[in-house]
């Protein structure tokens, strides 16, 4: 199928809900240095986000919500699938500790439970095609048994991959015929049970994976060649692609069934079309779009969203690309990354997180007397990125025009402040030294880091994942000796 077949994304990913009544947020915490969650829920309170989206069940995340009256979506990783589709005891003791005890004793205003993310892309083949449903099911039950049953209910925010249009326009929507018999499953539950579909939309992954995509249909100003389907004019993929969705339910006799949009917005680095102004002009078009209550052709009214995401995950897998590490409206500080206006301050602008701690301003760069074919630089490069962050590196990114000792610098600083500015981190074999004068240029910045945090018995803070040894082409680009 062509563009209008909505190639849908493949993230999983440190993101908002949107009604008349309030917004919210996708709050995800893979990272190096997450900011404290009593940070966070006055960074949500202070933007007036009033519903959050968690990918587990996180003790600190949760016990920092409670009280505060924002309503919680708390998830089930797909990891935890099988465990919940194999035992309703299971189940029972899952909801008991996350959800049961969270509501009773600390006041967090659990509404929703996500059972699994996305479990049904295509790149996952099938492996949680036999356990979702059943997890669903368990889960419910367990919330039945422990009187939640019509308090909170449980969804599985899926991919808009499960789903395509036959003609490339809405009308022609349904259900991905592998899983067809699936997907009816669910909805007809789902429907029983008073609950709602959770779909993400991404068209920024559209742009991303197809050349073709025409690039104004992504965002909301109308500037596209508009798309009629019948007597239905649809200006953006957005509106599109959600009323292929109700297309898809309604010709299952699910047309009433409850929508809320998991994940949707744009990321600022890490791709040529991942920058401050497409990620400017995304959300702050779909904010009003959204926040005007028109809603879609099919679905007019009111639409539930959560904008993902609320702050950068440094410590995301990068394997569907590097813009996965920079979804966030905020920075990895809590710092807004550009005007945002959410409806829902004073100011009209975000709001910065507040009583934020950093490490000493210093810096780990090449040192002045080091050469660039010194074959210590290109390992040294290749073990800093594999254990450390350099995203921002390469065509297209922020830092896509620094030099070649500027990567390497970049590079070397990224290790440095992952591992809390250490003295060893800086030791990288007669090329690298200390520096307390501030290496950023123009729009790259050398970030310092925010202090670790170390609350909670479950979170490893800082923690390194195995080094990845950088292929040799992009060794060499950083260098700019090809």
């Amino acid at each position: 199928m062509g563009w209008l077949s909505f190639s849908i994304g493949l993230v999983s990913l440190c993101s908002m809900v949107f009604t008349v009544s309030g917004i919210g947020a996708n709050w995800g915490t893979q990272c190096s240095h997450p900011l404290p969650p009593d940070t966070v829920v006055r960074l949500l309170r202070d933007n007036g986000f009033q519903r959050i989206k968690l990918f587990d069940a996180d003790y600190d995340a949760l016990r920092a919500l409670g009280k505060s009256g924002i309503e919680v979506m708390v998830g089930i990783p797909n990891d935890m699938l099988l465990t919940m589709a194999s035992s309703v005891k299971a189940a029972e003791k899952w909801v008991a500790k996350n959800v049961s005890t969270h509501l009773t004793t600390n006041n967090v205003n659990i509404k929703y439970v996500a059972v699994g993310n996305e479990p049904f892309l295509e790149t996952y083949n099938g492996s949680f095609l036999k356990t979702t449903f059943p997890a669903l099911q368990n889960v419910q039950s367990a919330l039945i048994k422990a009187g939640l049953g019509t308090t909170v209910k449980v969804t599985v925010p899926l991919n808009a991959d499960v789903y395509a249009s036959s003609t490339d326009y809405p009308s022609g929507g349904d259900f991905r015929a592998d899983i067809h018999d699936l997907m009816l499953a669910i909805v007809k539950f789902l429907s029983d049970n008073g609950a709602p579909f959770t779909v993400n939309i991404y068209p920024f992954i559209s742009l991303y994976t197809d050349e073709n995509f025409p690039v104004e249909y992504a965002f909301f100003d109308e500037k596209a060649t508009p798309v009629t389907d019948g007597g239905t004019t649809y200006y953006n993929m957005f509106d599109a692609n959600y009323d292929t969705l109700v297309w898809a339910l309604q010709k299952n006799g699910f047309g009433n069934l409850p929508i809320i949009v998991g994940e949707i917005g744009w990321p600022t680095d890490g791709d040529r079309n991942a920058n401050i102004e497409y990620a400017q002009r995304f959300n702050q078009g779909f904010m009003t779009h959204i926040l005007g209550g028109k809603g879609t052709p099919m679905r007019p009214g009111a639409v539930d969203v959560y904008l993902f995401s609320l702050i950068d995950e440094d410590a995301k897998s990068v394997q569907p690309g590097n813009f996965e590490r920079h979804w966030g409206i905020f920075n990895y500080d809590g710092s807004a990354k550009y005007q945002l206006n959410l409806g829902a301050t004073n100011s009209g602008a975000l709001v910065a997180a507040r009583g934020v701690k950093y490490l000493d301003r210093k810096w780990c760069v090449m040192k002045p007397s080091a050469k660039l074919d010194d074959p210590q630089v290109s390992l040294s490069v290749s073990y800093a990125c594999g254990l450390a962050d350099c995203t921002t590196l390469g065509y297209g990114t922020s830092c896509g025009n620094l030099d070649a000792r500027g990567n390497v610098s970049y590079a070397f600083n990224s290790y440095y402040q992952r591992n809390n500015q250490l003295d060893q981190a800086c030791k990288f074999p007669n090329v690298s030294m200390i520096t307390k004068t501030d290496p950023s240029v123009g729009s790259c910045k050398f970030p310092v880091m925010i202090e670790p945090y170390y609350g909670g018995t479950e979170r490893t803070v800082g923690s390194l994942q195995k080094p990845v040894i950088l292929a040799s082409v992009l060794i060499l680009f950083l260098l700019r000796i090809l």
